[in-house]
């Protein structure tokens, strides 16, 4: 049943544990554009449908709705067509109850948000069909999927109408992990070792789709190339067509991506709110939690004396396409940009705050490598405000045993040698912060790099290493 999914073993046992259920369950799968929601669930359930539909997107109110109706006909309904949708969810009770006792029957409806129209009572429809019938027996198994993840999240799990607390269970489909990105490639016989798949996966994130675009007959580079600098490159657009799956009015939500593009170590609700000239409102907060939602962006609190304020929490880009167009795209360049580049500032900085985020999404890789999986922790980036020069730490692990490990992450193709500059910035950064943090905690510096540490007079006293080797431990099985 589950030979064709790569990965995914934490939601395939929930979803047998929902499907083999004594009672009916209203589950949620959301996520971004592209990250496997429909493909999980179609290969999972294949022919154990009792009915599926799919919203249409950029559809009309019209087009939603025969949508939905033609599903209803091709799973066996007979009656007339519907003339809303309080009456098309009433047809679809009925067709459920013809079918066979006893069996459990799987609804799906992918893009549900495409349904709710305008004006269109979807929303309201939906829950009197779960409250007034499905609820009432033993046998549904209701699935509504999309890529809207802030549309589920404000209209299904955290409605305030007929679906409060109407959902019995919810599965957010991220990303990849490296592991699972190196199971997906190996098993399409790709023999790339794993600093190329750590920069496909820097290019590209941990999307299966885009994934399942690449060629093993080319190289990495003949492939970004082919794929996002060619002119008909099937990625080449995909940065638009990301962020208008996900919001309706998509402007203002890509010109705060757009905003954190250009920042390493993040801004503050009201930096942003000056960049991007978007009133500090109620709006705002719900785009940021929207974004959030979505996995397009992070909050975090860095550490200061005195009560941590919601105003003074930072917001970070992570994902990591998104992150590569605004550095690359958008600029004249040949069809063959990738092949060709050479070592430069932009590339660079790149390189390493790509890695950087790939950290941020490995934390449970980072926590074993340190020998942390049994001690409580919290992790956040920081950057100074008081301290001349400024002072930022790339990754700072908080544990419960009074020790906190300062991180600085450095990507590298080889070997990374520790310089003076280096131990002295990392002493700089350890001084700053606990004079702004007030903390008595021990701290400790930490060396989060590609292919480990060259030995040398900085590097001798350093006993806490990570290694992107580290980062490809399967956390999942």
């Amino acid at each position: 049943m589950n030979e064709n999914i790569i990965g995914r073993g934490y939601e395939i046992k929930r979803l047998e544990k929902f499907y083999n259920s004594p009672k009916s369950e209203f589950i949620t799968i959301y996520g971004r554009r592209r990250v496997g929601k429909t493909y999980l669930i179609n290969q999972f359930f294949k022919d154990r449908f009792a009915f599926d539909a799919s919203g249409i997107i950029d559809g009309s109110k019209e087009a939603q709705f025969y949508s939905f109706y033609d599903s209803l006909t091709k799973y066996g309904y007979e009656g007339e067509q519907p003339k809303n949708w309080f009456e098309m969810f009433s047809a679809l009770s009925k067709l459920l109850e013809k079918q066979t006792k006893n069996e459990r029957k799987v609804v799906f409806i992918d893009e549900i948000p495409c349904f709710d129209t305008p004006k269109s009572d979807f929303v309201k429809s939906l829950g009197y069909f779960w409250n007034s019938f499905a609820a009432k027996r033993n046998d549904i198994l209701l699935i509504v999927c999309g890529s809207a993840t802030s549309w589920i999240v404000s209209k299904i799990i955290d409605s305030r109408g007929g679906l409060h607390n109407r959902t019995t269970g919810d599965i957010y489909l991220q990303q990849f992990t490296l592991a699972e990105t190196e199971e997906y490639l190996k098993h399409n016989n790709f023999g790339w070792p794993r600093q190329l798949i750590a920069e496909t996966y820097m290019v590209l994130g941990g999307i299966p789709y885009y994934l399942s675009l690449l060629d093993n007959k080319e190289t990495l580079a003949a492939n970004i190339d082919r794929l996002y600098f060619s002119e008909t490159g099937e990625l080449r657009r995909e940065y638009q067509r990301l962020y208008k799956s996900l919001f309706s009015n998509a402007d203002p939500y890509m010109k705060i991506i757009e905003t954190l593009g250009k920042t390493k170590s993040g801004l503050t609700r009201t930096e942003i709110s000056d960049a991007t000239k978007l009133p500090q409102n109620g709006r705002l907060t719900k785009m940021l939690d929207d974004l959030q939602h979505s996995g397009m962006i992070r909050c975090f609190y860095g550490k200061s004396r005195g009560k941590v304020k919601k105003r003074d929490a930072y917001y970070q880009l992570m994902d990591l396409f998104s992150i590569f167009h605004l550095t690359f795209g958008g600029k004249p360049t040949s069809p063959t940009f990738w092949q060709d580049r050479a070592m430069t500032p932009t590339l660079n900085t790149w390189c390493g705050l790509s890695f950087e985020r790939i950290c941020f999404v490995h934390i449970e890789q980072i926590r074993k490598a340190l020998g942390l999986s049994r001690i409580a922790l919290e992790y956040y980036s920081w950057r100074s405000r008081g301290a001349e020069p400024k002072a930022q730490i790339d990754l700072i692990i908080e544990r419960a045993d009074k020790i906190i490990n300062i991180c600085e992450i450095k990507y590298a193709t080889g070997e990374y040698a520790i310089s003076r500059q280096d131990d002295l910035d990392m002493r700089n950064r350890i001084e700053a912060f606990r004079a702004e943090s007030g903390t008595r905690c021990g701290l400790i510096p930490t060396w989060i790099t590609t292919c480990g540490l060259k030995e040398g007079m900085y590097s001798s006293e350093i006993q806490y290493r990570v290694t992107l080797d580290d980062l490809f431990w399967n956390n999942k099985q």
